[in-house]
Order: C-alpha cells, then structure tokens, then sequence
C-alpha cells in the first residue's frame, strides 16, 4: 500500500515510517504540517494518510481539518487519524458521511505493533476502525447536542402537538387521552428540558422553541 505520513513529531514520524515499511507498505512521504499534508495528498495521491491531529500551523486541530478537506477533495484516499484525543466536532464530521477507508485511533492504543498493522490494512481495504473511546465520546455528544434526547416518545408527540399551537384539551383530544394526562406529560417535559416556573418566562413556548431547534 501507498502511504503519506502527517505527523510533526520527528520521533514518533520515524517510528512509524519504520514500522509501516517493515509491514511491507510503500512510504511516498512524510510531512510535519497541515498544509504540506494537503499538498503531498494531492500530488502524490497516496492509497493512504495517516494523519495526526495537533500539527502546525495552530497545533489545535490543522491534521484532522486537513484530513477533511483531503476527504471532500479526494474520497478515494483511506484516512487513518491518530490523536491523543478526541476531538469530538471534527471526528463527528469525519464520520458523518460514508465511513469506508476511516479510522480514528488514540495513540496510546497504538502499542501493540500487530494491531496498528492491522489496522492499516483494514483501512487501507476500505474497512472502518475507530477507538472505542472515540465512539463513545461521538455517541455522548450525540446525546448531549440533543435537547430532547431525554423525552419518551409520547411526551414528544405532546411536545409536537403543543408546537402546532393546541391547548392541553386539544392535545387529549388528538391523542385521546385524559387532560390529567396531558398536564403530566406536560410537566414531565419542562421538568427534563430545564424549564423550572418563571414570571417572565412563558415555559410552553420556550418548550416550542427547543422543538424547532431540535
């Protein structure tokens, strides 16, 4: 396989051009930053980019933006990102459309030799494979992002109706339920949106609000 290392680190980028081409892989370069890595991705047009994600010019997240704009230029190079974190808003973008040729890999689970290698390979043949903390986090942000994530399917169907403009009779009609029930469910969701009473606040249509937003 063809390879492109992205990694600022002069030590960890010998290491890795070592251990790439002793498992029988063809290193076509190696760069330090974010903007060379763009350039030799669209010069050298490599199977594969291995690509960490703190480099120069900000040290922030330049590898992984960069690896995004190599996906959006040419999908048909894998991505293999190695972070010593997550970086949640980028990876959920990176993995947000197809995830063919696509791993994310924290480096301190990059020890044992063997799996690194395999993880190449995976990616390389179009596979997926990603940290298991990286999911983890996603999924987490994925929930936190969700402002109604913590209501049931019924208090959403209240909630969706309340954003037509019905009253909480309205609603026990549409749904052919008792008010009491409505007044429940109603309360329920103020309760889990974090919509304690207030006078200047009209609660019901600040629930509306969250909806739309949603």
């Amino acid at each position: 396989m063809r390879i492109l290392i992205a990694e600022d680190s002069v030590l960890l980028r010998a290491g890795l051009i070592r251990l790439l081409e002793e498992g029988g892989h063809e290193l076509v370069g190696a760069v330090g930053d974010a903007e060379a890595l763009v350039d030799a991705a669209a010069s050298l047009a490599p199977d594969l980019a291995v690509v960490d994600v703190r480099m120069p010019p900000t040290l922030t997240d330049d590898g992984l933006r960069a690896a995004l704009a190599i996906r959006a230029a040419q999908p048909e190079i894998a991505i293999l990102v190695l972070s010593q974190y997550v970086e949640e808003t980028y990876a959920s973008e990176l993995l947000a459309g197809d995830v063919g040729g696509i791993g994310y890999l924290l480096k301190d689970r990059i020890a044992d030799v063997a799996d690194f290698l395999d993880a190449v390979a995976r990616v390389g043949a179009g596979g997926t494979v990603l940290d298991p903390e990286v999911v983890g986090q996603i999924f987490a942000r994925t929930r936190r992002t969700d402002p109604l994530a913590a209501l049931s399917p019924r208090e959403r169907e209240v909630l969706a109706l309340m954003a037509e403009g019905r009253s909480n009779a309205g609603i026990a009609a549409a749904l052919v339920v008792g008010e009491g029930a409505v007044e429940k469910h109603v309360t329920s969701i103020f309760t889990k949106l974090d919509l304690p009473p207030a006078g200047s606040d009209h609660r019901r249509v600040l629930a509306v609000l969250r909806w739309m937003g949603a």
